[in-house]
């Protein structure tokens, strides 16, 4: 079955290009994707480099090794060009991944000549439609205002967007209930969200002050060790673990071994940190109130208190930011905020990561013909987001853009996720997702020992 480019998206005008928001894995292998069909895109990338938001945590180490992290077509036209993949067993940090990977994708022809960095898209709409409008609104273009350096405004007409921009430009607060703790903004300054490495912790000064760190998923875990490793043996510096769970088997796979070493690695080498005293725990704890107090910060839960401190490390996730959708037509689940069609697919009360089911163009689809969320932003706030999966979007989209309906439906890798998880041979470009930061907020990951959380 075919349809054309313009059936699909209905566009004014067959010239105008599709535009791609993000050029960090999931932005680049669209792009890939979208030039072996014959499409010219545009990828609007707010960062000063391709992967800025991979280059944020590039100090950590990933949990795939290389053989899992590039995408199919990607890998294909990279290798036309010479380029020699990394040792397939090998596990690279992010910094690795956006200077061995993601830079040489980008500088490949089709990619590059539509590439533009330090533009931050601040809405999208429909040329001369706001949300309310219906006339003629599906055969308008899409309409993106872009922030460019020094703050100028332009204005991009699109026929298709693909909105891989992600999550981590806008990480959970400290407050349980979803929304900051009172006081937390007023503490910004002492609060650092992500996995600061232990280069910028000396250049900073943390060198023997106490350190909270709030989370209990990997990103913490990395945070820990990152703090380890400015002060090995914590001769002079404190180092505090709070979690709102039990303790901190629920963060990973307890006693489980795990298909992904490395991570199995960093569960026990944070468990042991733990047993012998190097990480003081705090659990049962859920963040209501922060306060500078007795020469530092002071957290509240009810009647229960722990302080002061001097840093917080707020490791506790990402969720995505749709604001700059607000004037599009969605159709979110409302529990989840992904595609509503997708929400039973990746359920966490439902799904791990060995269950969740391959899903395509369809199920990422709107009530605005030719916007797609791709890659983490499509989970909303589920956890058990692959790279596979994002893979598997992007090559359904492409095709179904490119007329292929067919083979847009059909669904390439279901054996090859569960393949993932498990430790088995997955195939090129089919892996688990290791970027470090969960999905959603840390401490209501999936289920204890999941491969996605």
């Amino acid at each position: 079955m075919r349809a054309s480019f313009e059936q699909l998206t209905n566009p004014s005008s067959p010239d105008l290009p599709p535009v791609v928001i993000g050029a960090g894995p999931m932005g680049l292998a669209a792009a890939a994707h979208l030039v072996a069909q014959g499409h010219e895109p545009i990828l609007l990338e707010a960062g000063h480099e391709v992967g800025a938001g991979v280059r944020s945590w590039g100090h950590v180490r990933m949990f795939s090794p290389w053989k899992h992290l590039v995408d199919p077509v990607a890998r294909a036209a990279l290798e036309v060009q010479g380029w020699e993949a990394p040792e397939p067993e090998a596990l690279p940090t992010g910094d690795e991944l956006v200077d061995r990977y993601l830079k040489p994708l980008a500088a490949l022809s089709g990619i590059r000549q539509g590439l533009r960095l330090g533009q931050r898209v601040v809405g999208v709409s429909r040329e001369g439609r706001d949300r309310a409008r219906n006339d003629s609104r599906d055969r308008s273009p899409f309409l993106l205002q872009v922030k460019e350096e020094g703050g100028r405004l332009s204005r991009l007409q699109a026929q298709v967007v693909l909105d891989c921009s992600g999550n981590f430009h806008n990480p959970n607060p400290l407050g349980s209930s979803g929304l900051p703790a009172l006081g937390e903004a007023a503490l910004a300054h002492r609060i650092t969200y992500g996995i600061p490495s232990r280069r910028q912790m000396e250049r900073e000064g943390w060198m023997g002050e106490r350190i909270l760190v709030v989370g209990s998923g990997h990103s913490a875990m990395n945070a820990l060790l990152e703090i380890q490793a400015m002060d090995p043996g914590a001769r002079e510096t404190r180092a505090l673990w709070l979690l709102r769970g039990s303790g901190p088997a629920e963060a990973g796979s307890g006693d489980a071994p795990d298909a992904l070493s490395h991570r199995d690695a960093l569960e026990r080498r944070v468990q042991g940190l733990v047993a012998s005293g190097g990480v003081e725990l705090v659990t049962r704890f859920s963040v209501e109130r922060l306060r500078e107090q007795d020469g530092g910060v002071v957290l509240w839960d009810g009647a229960r208190r722990v302080g002061p401190v001097d840093r917080i490390v707020a490791a506790t996730g990402a969720r995505p930011d749709f604001s700059i959708l607000r004037e599009l037509r969605l159709d979110l689940d409302p529990r989840l905020e992904c595609p509503r069609a997708l929400a039973p697919l990746i359920d966490p009360d439902i799904h791990t990561c060995e269950t969740a089911r391959a899903h395509g163009y369809a199920e990422l689809a709107h009530p605005e013909p030719g916007f797609f969320l791709m890659g983490m932003k499509s989970y909303g706030r589920a956890p058990g987001f692959l790279l596979a999966t994002g893979y598997e979007q992007i090559r359904s989209v492409a095709l179904a853009l490119s007329g292929d309906l067919e083979g847009a439906r059909t669904k390439e890798i279901s054996a090859a996720i569960q393949g993932a998880c498990s430790g088995g041979s997955a195939g090129a470009g089919h892996s688990v997702t290791s970027v470090p930061v969960p999905m959603g907020h840390s401490e209501s990951a999936g289920p204890s020992g999941s491969c996605c959380s």
